[in-house]
């Protein structure tokens, strides 16, 4: 069943990659585990994913443990962190993620420097920015987002490598495509300004409801779990 889904999936990034004109080599799909038994995981690997996303660090540690002994190549698969990061557990974070999506502060991206630096580590980030403005969901304002970024830029165990954002849940995946409309917006304000040297920052966007949406407004990184499990 996982396999039959990922090619469901990847039918519809194609499908929408012809909409917006781009290359679905271009998307990466994070196949996100919450609440996923390792052989489920160990199967959407084999059938292709080479991206793993996960909610809470706890079980992520258990599960990326449990999984190394069931897949041939664990090396080969990169670990993400989807989910939103207390402070203390940026501790084990740093030591199992490739990549953190979910860094919504100053403080935060400060903690994540200094264990990085602890056990010399740059950790790959993205900054989260609540686009929608729902008091629910976390992430910077985005008036917030070129101050904060030039304060994280300049850590040295710290390295940007995009934006992430959440939209809202809603019953037709029309109705978010303003929000990642504005994080496209936000990024091409960053290469504007001159934040960053390069133009190379990448967009985590679109969940399982509203990917096609996400991939035509830009998105380079898509977070699915139920499109692949269920």
């Amino acid at each position: 069943m996982i396999k039959e889904n990922i090619r469901k999936v990847k039918e519809h990034i194609a499908l929408a990659c012809v909409k917006a004109k781009r290359d679905p080599n271009e998307i990466t799909i994070v196949a996100v585990s919450k609440n996923r038994a390792p052989e489920e995981v160990k199967e959407a690997i084999e059938a292709g994913i080479t991206d793993i996303g996960e909610n809470k660090v706890q079980e992520a540690l258990l599960k990326f443990r449990q999984l190394s002994t069931l897949t041939l190549q664990p090396s080969a698969v990169k670990l993400h962190m989807v989910g939103h990061l207390q402070t203390n557990k940026v501790k084990d974070a740093v030591k199992v993620f490739d990549l953190i999506h979910s860094v919504d502060s100053e403080g935060i991206a400060l903690e994540i420097d200094k264990q990085a630096a602890k056990i010399n580590k740059v950790q790959d980030i993205l900054i989260q920015v609540n686009t929608s403005g729902e008091e629910s969901k976390f992430g910077l304002h985005p008036g917030a987002l070129i101050e904060t970024f030039l304060i994280i830029k300049a850590l040295k165990n710290v390295s940007i490598k995009g934006l992430m954002t959440i939209a809202p849940l809603v019953d037709n995946p029309e109705k978010v495509r303003l929000y990642f409309r504005r994080l496209k917006e936000l990024r091409d304000k960053i290469y504007e300004l001159r934040v960053t040297s390069y133009e190379s920052l990448v967009l985590s966007m679109g969940m399982s409801d509203d990917f096609e949406v996400a991939i035509e407004e830009g998105a380079d990184i898509i977070r699915i779990g139920r499109a692949i499990y269920e």
